[in-house]
């Protein structure tokens, strides 16, 4: 038996060896044939011998299997998009603010290839593949682990040396143009509906339940950044890209490190007349400080790292007609008009619809039904119209006095204001866009009031405004289609304990135009009580930092409105927080301070932690700088910890955290 298992690890061992020379070095050695008998061989004598089948054995990326369906999983770093330029005044721009950021320092910077995929994040402990994630909202997204194993560019088991306790390695999944073809032309036979670009079929392929069918559309993979590691030893992402090559993961081999901007901007020229000779879609250049202490000196805004920037290629053009204007209502009441267009293609993509932004732009440009006009798409942004080509079309388009969808008043708030809004807060357009901001997790945290079950609400009359939710009782729940009793139970109980959370949670589902999360806990944490933040004037709250004139005024417009008064006055009647939890009002051992988590805690979920952070006056960070207070350090700390010895910072352990909050 142990000449058995010595075998099946040898063809392992011979296997994993073969995908990375196809995958990472581009030299195969065998033909397809040969390679092929290899896995044969592999899984008859897995079947034969299923003691010694393993999770991360080659066999399991043609391993069929239906999922029930995907959890989610939080990402230990947070997946933030990158800030997009679509200029080289931009670029240079960006060029500046790091220059600025960085004072003399010498800065060489990183060019990669954007490849025009779909984000993963993939997790690997001791050098084995544990978890794959999408990107999803950028803290959690969905666990596609079983379909990412699928792909054998995707290394199950890291090669070589040096390799760190945890990392996440993020990138692209994507498909080749040839697979895509070949892809689209079996759908046609089989009259199914084809995709619209390689990456759509990407995106598509991940989110199947059945892995098997996900193995047959040769789905493919270029790394390209980091996320948290523990263990790993390099200085520069030139450096990481080396390792990640070492250890069989499949990097771009275009990348490249410049001393300057100048260098990257002729990449850019270069790679922008030559990109469609790539057996890939690519729509731009990816730019990045190399060195990683520079990076976390620059640090991150709300969405965006300051020390990376992405440089999309110019616009692509199409000509076609337009064949009806439509108008959409946004959560916001916001009505928005966009064109029904001829079906043309444009930058690879099939274009059926384009925004107008406003009324004004429909003004401007002219517009009316059956005018030829030119389209642009400027990378994956929605496609705009540019001008009218052809005036061809009889009557001038009127701006609607009433909502599209419930018949209610429209009005131009203000006269210098672009939009126009229906301004019944009863509206089912943005009232079901409403009721979903208001209970999604960054909000009032309603599991089980999603999509499906907000329709319901919204269309049995049972919910009008965000109050109603607090007065739903059994038997309304029952009316919903496919509510049991323990579904029922069980959002009754969520909606019970959304009525503690916290004012800052309070501010942020309410919806107020321009408020964000963050501008959210900066409203709690200033006015301490809802009704003192309803009294404020445009003149207390753009006194504010954080604040401004735009969300000043936004927030009193939004709290001068008859029905704002209706809702808040709802809410108060059904006994939801208004207050700012009381150890906010108090000094604690953690107000004012700055605080950043590393490792696995024992006894805290991030998120929680994070909250009695703040619920304690604090602010919870994800970086480490001179002005952090403390690291807390779980199990495996990361790079935090190194970072946080070197500036000295004040490292404490969970134990102590625990301590640290036990006051009176």
């Amino acid at each position: 038996m142990p000449d058995i298992k010595l075998k099946i690890d040898s063809l392992r061992d011979k296997i994993r060896r073969q995908d990375y020379l196809y995958y990472v070095l581009a030299q195969p050695k065998i033909s397809d044939k040969e390679y092929d008998d290899l896995m044969r061989q592999l899984k008859e004598l897995e079947d034969k011998y299923p003691q010694f089948r393993s999770l991360h054995s080659p066999t399991v990326r043609v391993s069929g299997g239906i999922l029930d369906g995907f959890k989610t999983v939080r990402h230990k770093e947070k997946m933030l998009s990158l800030d997009n330029t679509y200029s080289f005044k931009g670029l240079k721009e960006w060029g500046q603010r790091v220059r600025k950021g960085l004072g003399d320092q010498k800065i060489e910077y990183v060019a990669e290839l954007k490849i025009d995929g779909v984000s993963a994040n993939l997790i690997y402990k001791k050098g084995k593949l544990i978890v794959a994630a999408t990107r999803g909202d950028g803290l959690t997204g969905e666990d596609v682990t079983r379909n990412i194993k699928t792909i054998r560019a995707i290394p199950l088991v890291l090669l070589g040396k040096n390799i760190p306790e945890f990392i996440e390695i993020r990138g692209e999944v994507y498909m080749d143009r040839e697979d895509f073809q070949r892809f689209n032309k079996e759908r046609e036979k089989a009259k199914e509906v084809l995709f619209a670009n390689p990456r759509n079929a990407a995106s598509g392929s991940l989110k199947l339940l059945d892995s098997g069918i996900v193995a047959k559309r040769r789905l493919s993979f270029f790394a390209h950044s980091l996320g948290e590691a523990r263990g790993l030893n390099v200085s520069t992402h030139g450096e990481f890209l080396s390792q990640l090559k070492e250890w069989g993961v499949r990097t771009n081999m275009h990348s490249r490190i410049y001393q300057n901007l100048d260098e990257v901007l002729e990449y850019c020229k270069a790679w922008e007349k030559k990109r469609h000779g790539l057996t890939y879609d690519m729509d731009g250049v990816v730019v990045k400080v190399n060195d990683i202490a520079q990076e976390e000196k620059l640090g991150f805004t709300m969405k965006s790292p300051r020390w990376a920037v992405a440089y999309k290629f110019p616009a692509q053009q199409a000509t076609t007609e337009v064949l009806k204007i439509n108008i959409n209502v946004g959560r916001t009441g916001v009505i928005t008009p966009t064109v029904e267009l001829e079906p043309v293609e444009c930058a690879g993509v099939i274009i059926r619809n384009a925004t107008l932004h406003n009324f004004d732009e429909i003004k401007r440009l002219g517009i009316k039904v059956g005018d030829r006009v030119l389209i642009e798409r400027a990378g994956e942004v929605i496609p705009k119209v540019v001008k009218v080509v052809e005036d061809r079309g009889k009557s001038s388009f009127k701006i609607p006095l009433t909502c599209p969808v419930c018949s209610g008043k429209v009005v131009r708030e203000k006269e210098e204001d672009v939009a126009y809004r229906c301004i019944n807060p009863s509206c089912p357009a943005q009232l079901e866009r409403s009721l979903l901001h208001f209970a999604s997790r960054s909000a009032m945290d309603i599991e089980g009031m999603g999509e499906s079950v907000v329709a319901q609400l919204v269309k049995l009359k049972l919910v009008r405004n965000f109050a109603d939710i607090y007065r739903l009782k059994k038997e309304d729940l029952e009316r919903l289609e496919l509510f049991k009793e323990r579904k029922i139970n069980n959002l009754l109980a969520a909606i019970e304990k959304s009525k503690s959370s916290a004012l800052s949670r309070l501010i942020y589902a309410l919806g107020i135009r321009h408020v964000g999360e963050k501008a959210g806990y900066v409203l709690a944490k200033e006015f301490k009580i809802l009704d003192n933040l309803i009294k404020a004037g445009i003149k207390d709250l753009d006194k504010i930092y954080e604040v401004g004139m735009v969300m000043a005024e936004s927030i009193a417009d939004y709290f001068s409105q008859e029905s704002t008064k209706k809702i808040i006055e709802g809410l108060k009647e059904e006994g939801i927080n208004f207050k700012e939890d009381a150890l906010k009002l108090r000094a604690t051992p953690l107000t004012d301070k700055s605080i950043v988590f590393t490792g696995e805690l024992k006894n805290y979920a991030r998120s929680e932690v994070e909250d009695l952070v703040r619920k304690l006056g604090g602010n919870p960070s994800s970086s480490v700088s001179k002005n952090t207070d403390f690291l807390v350090t779980g199990e495996n700390p990361g790079s935090k910890y190194e970072k946080a010895k070197k500036l000295g910072v004040r490292i404490i352990n969970e134990k102590q955290f625990s301590r640290l909050i036990d006051f009176k």
